[in-house]
């Protein structure tokens, strides 16, 4: 199974799964990273694990449409089965969709449908769940479609929301859970690749 990422920052779940795929603990093959943010840190974690790296935004391709053509080409060009959205903060074109359809998952630190949707995203969601004076949070992974956070989830995990936590300390400990929800939810992909 080869896998493309899109990231636009730091790339930690970009890292749990390039370490996962580095042990064998997941048998794919990370091909190639699309990032819109020239100076992110997901682009050092890809070239050091030897993944093809593309920096890809309105001002490389100011026209959407344009922009959408050239990740699909990236996409294409290294053969992926599957697409992960690792912190990708940019809505996904629609030529990528359609030619990713039921192939592109994103991981969102939060129980979704609770606190998903446009803005919902970093200290955001973690922000929200607090004020809503939710008991437990955690991570979802879920098919992409044309709407943020709706598509169809393949899988969740709980991380209790305790007493005196702040937005930072909540982060931290759903960051850890979507790193292991992520690799089991890609391992679980490429079990069911290799059946079909």
């Amino acid at each position: 199974m080869r896998l493309g990422f899109l990231a636009s920052h730091g790339g930690t779940n970009l890292q749990a799964v390039l370490d996962a795929c580095a042990s064998a603990e997941l048998s794919a093959t990370p091909a190639v990273l699309v990032t819109n943010n020239r100076g992110a840190h997901c682009i050092t974690r890809a070239q050091s694990a030897g993944v093809v790296v593309h920096v890809l935004n309105g001002v490389t391709h100011p026209d959407p449409e344009a922009l959408d053509e050239a990740m699909l080409e990236a996409l294409r060009a290294s053969a992926c089965d599957w697409i992960v959205l690792a912190g990708y903060m940019k809505k996904i074109g629609p030529r990528v969709l359609e030619a990713f359809a039921g192939k592109m998952i994103n991981i969102h630190p939060a129980l979704l449908p609770r606190h998903g949707g446009k803005g919902m995203y970093g200290m955001n969601v973690h922000r929200a769940v607090i004020e809503a004076g939710d008991v437990v949070s955690g991570a979802t992974v879920h098919l992409v479609d044309g709407e943020y956070d709706e598509g169809p989830i393949l899988a969740k995990a709980e991380v209790p929301v305790l007493p005196g936590d702040t937005p930072e300390t909540l982060a931290a400990r759903v960051l850890e859970t979507e790193h292991r929800l992520l690799v089991a939810t890609l391992r679980d992909l490429a079990e069911n690749t290799r059946k079909e």
